[in-house]
């Protein structure tokens, strides 16, 4: 059985390195996709995701254990990728290739009723990276606050709770946050969708 992270943690902060790695292979792959779908670059997601678990490793003293550690470590990757945002004049620049790996969390998040009408209809299966790119288009043109509420609740599963402890903000902020993101990306993925059906011809003989 995998030990659990609060163990980790105090084991780190007995001096165990060994522990800490753990920790670290165990979310490296979740703060990246997060950084990713953040700041569209993926040489600024690696840089985010190290510079998170660095924090990690120099704060560790500070984490209460009052809440889950990967909410703690998620608060961090956020507030990092906002900081970089804010220097790069928020969302200029085009988005860099997709991870594949990354690209297929995107296109399997349950984004509204949306995620699922690809994962339901065999025929759509192969268009999977083209809605990625195109929920990727949907977040670049979400605020930055909205952005991060959106990635964590719909890839990483976060409950409104957790939302509201890692971003330190209201669960009625989260809900309403959460709500007029979805809404900007559900427009964006159903007139994609809807002229994807078009070409298809979608009821046609």
């Amino acid at each position: 059985m995998a030990t659990d992270d609060l163990t980790l943690v105090k084991r780190v902060r007995d001096g165990d390195q060994r522990a800490f790695k753990l920790l670290v292979e165990r979310y490296q792959r979740k703060v990246y996709a997060v950084a990713l779908g953040m700041l569209k670059d993926k040489e600024e997601a690696m840089d985010v995701s190290q510079e998170a678990f660095v924090k990690v490793y120099k704060y560790l003293d500070h984490f209460k254990g009052d809440s889950s550690f990967y909410t703690w470590l998620y608060r961090i990757t956020v507030n990092i990728c906002i900081d970089v945002m804010r220097r790069k004049g928020a969302s200029g620049g085009d988005a860099e290739e997709f991870d594949e790996s990354v690209a297929t969390d995107l296109s399997e998040a349950r984004i509204g009723a949306l995620g699922s009408r690809l994962g339901t209809n065999p025929q759509k299966s192969a268009l999977r990276r083209e809605l990625a790119e195109k929920i990727q288009e949907a977040l670049a043109a979400v605020p930055e606050k909205h952005r991060a509420i959106l990635l964590l609740r719909e890839i990483e599963g976060m409950s409104y709770e957790d939302l509201s402890r890692t971003l330190d903000i209201p669960k009625g902020t989260v809900m309403s946050r959460l709500f007029h993101a979805r809404a900007k990306v559900q427009k964006i993925l159903s007139e994609y969708l809807e002229l994807d059906e078009a070409k298809s011809g979608v009821g046609s003989e």
